[in-house]
This record gives structure tokens, C-alpha cells and sequence, in this order.
């Protein structure tokens, strides 16, 4: 049966959610393990539905067993991080996204989804922009986040819990940055902290070392990458739809 097993009684008070599903540059993996290391987040939660792969994750230097779909919280931050070791198929997004869809709503969680949109490497810095539901547009007006400069759809499972909260009424917002389709991009994942997820969630990220270890970033996060890459439209990911369709 679908459900979310608290572990750790942390005190929250209508937290933020970060989502980190992998997707298109693994760029919100990346920034959500990244939280989940810098704030040294509690292992708050798991996350059991069906849409999951049936697998048991192990970590370095811990015997411990854990599910691949795992939340984190800071009391502190009033924050929350969906941290995820393996893709959702296309086909488990929708029953995925109603799996945790109602406990946003028992809990207060305001969602902040993440993901990235294909596009060459260039010189300039990555750009970031926003969407949102109900409140999610008020917030991202007060964050001074950028709306979309064209026309596009997010797809995947991040897609899908976006259009449940549409469905639902359910404040969200979905923040999409240029990055690189091919490999993991911390670059992309620093630019969606610095220029997302810190005015959204109020909060302060030391991000420096996203790009001075990016090599060693990419080269640990390859295999999952190359497993996106196979998936192809399965993967979550932000793409311009253009003016005929």
C-alpha cells in the first residue's frame, strides 16, 4: 500500500520541499543530495508505493539497508529534501505522484520540483526560470525568479507531480535550468540552488564545491546518467514545445 513511514519525529512547520528525482543532467539529484550533505539532514521518512522499483540501497562505510525514496527534513530550515537513487518510469509517474500527493496536503509541504532543459554548453552562467500553481506564482514573483522565454512542458515524474498539483489545486513550483542533456551537470545544479531553491526556501547554500569537484561529481554520478540517457523521454525533463505544434 502506498504510504510515507516517518522515522524521526522532527518538528515542521509547513515545510518546503525540495524534489531530486533524477533527471535530464541529473540536476536535481544533484542539488538535492547536495542539501541533504551540506545541512547534514535527518533521514526523516521513507517512501513505499508501488511506482518504485523494488530495490534495497546500501551507503558508504553503513551496513544499513534503506528504500531508494527516502526524505530528509531540517527543523531548523523548516526544509525537506525528496531524495531519490533511482528513476520513476513514465508509466509509475502518475500513481507515483498520488502516492504522495495526499500527504503534501496532511502536512502542509509546499513543493518546489526541479528540473532541467536541454541545451548546449556555452560561456554564459545557466539560466533559471519558474512555473507555478495557486501560490507557487506569488512566490516565485517575490523571489524575482524569471518566467519561461518560450513555450514548453515539463515531462516525466516531475511532470506528473506537477500536474497533480494543477489537477488539485495544490500550491507548487517548478524551477527548470539550462543544462547539459548528454552528462551530469553540477554547474546547472548550482545554478538552480543559488538562483531558485536559496530565495524560495530562504535559505543560504555553501555551493563552491558543486563546481570545484565537479569532475569527481560526474564521474559519480555516470552510471545513473547513462540509464537517464537510455530512458529518453522517460526521464524528467523541461522541453520547448515551439510555436507550431
Amino acid at each position: 500500500m502506498a504510504h510515507v513511514d516517518v522515522l524521526d519525529a522532527v518538528e515542521l512547520d509547513a515545510p518546503t520541499m525540495i524534489e531530486g528525482l533524477p533527471g535530464v543532467g541529473l540536476v536535481g539529484k544533484i542539488a538535492a543530495d547536495h542539501l541533504v550533505d551540506e545541512f547534514g539532514m535527518t533521514h526523516y521518512a521513507n517512501v513505499h508505493c508501488t511506482a518504485i522499483p523494488k530495490v534495497a540501497v546500501y551507503q558508504e562505510d553503513d551496513a544499513t539497508l534503506h528504500p531508494p525514496v527516502r526524505l530528509y527534513a531540517d527543523a531548523d530550515r523548516d526544509l525537506l529534501v525528496l531524495q531519490s537513487d533511482v528513476p520513476v518510469t513514465p508509466d509509475a509517474a502518475q500513481e507515483f505522484a498520488g502516492c504522495i500527493g495526499d500527504w503534501f496536503d496532511d502536512d502542509g509541504v509546499f513543493p518546489i520540483y526541479l528540473s532541467g532543459i536541454g541545451r548546449e554548453k556555452t560561456d554564459a552562467p545557466p539560466s533559471v526560470y519558474g512555473v507555478g500553481v495557486d501560490e507557487g506564482v506569488d512566490r516565485l514573483d517575490g523571489a524575482g525568479i524569471a518566467v519561461p522565454p518560450e513555450t514548453g512542458l515539463v515531462s516525466g515524474p516531475t511532470g506528473a507531480l506537477l500536474s497533480d498539483a494543477v489537477e488539485h489545486g495544490r500550491p507548487a513550483v517548478g524551477l527548470v535550468v539550462e543544462s547539459d542533456p548528454r552528462f551530469p551537470d553540477p554547474e546547472a545544479a548550482r545554478a538552480l540552488i543559488t538562483g531558485g531553491i536559496e530565495p524560495l526556501a530562504d535559505v543560504e547554500v555553501a555551493v563552491d564545491d558543486l563546481v570545484d569537484h565537479a569532475e569527481e561529481i560526474r564521474a559519480a554520478k555516470e552510471r545513473l546518467a547513462k540509464r537517464m540517457q537510455e530512458a529518453g523521454d522517460e526521464s524528467t525533463q523541461a522541453r520547448p514545445l515551439g510555436m507550431y505544434q
